[in-house]
């Protein structure tokens, strides 16, 4: 199945932090924080600007990595993967220099 976000949506995959502490303590799952950074999987067309009636497009591209609020965006889960919707204000910034690990 494919999802495609409307209006100013964005579609976040988190990214998993790593299970151990500087110390080589592993951190059980249960006392772990959700991550807080995450790659852009979609995102949605733009704002309609009610003014002109023209789409103002979003600043995040697919592929792009982010930081977001703590409690921000939407779970659901897409075809077994645990994905966020949420909307583009929501996404604190760009990490730039960040390559996806295969």
């Amino acid at each position: 199945m494919k999802f495609r976000p409307l209006g100013d949506r964005v579609v976040v995959r988190r990214i998993k932090e790593d299970t151990k502490t500087a110390g080589g303590i592993i951190i059980p799952e249960t006392a772990q924080e959700k991550p807080q950074e995450g790659e852009v999987i979609a995102v949605g067309p733009g704002l309609l600007d009610e003014k002109s009636g023209k789409r103002n497009p979003l600043e995040v591209k697919a592929g792009e990595f982010v930081l977001f609020g703590k409690w921000s965006g939407t779970e659901v889960k897409i075809d077994g993967e645990e994905l966020l919707i949420m909307k583009e204000s929501d996404i604190m910034g760009v990490v730039e220099g960040r390559k996806a690990k295969k």
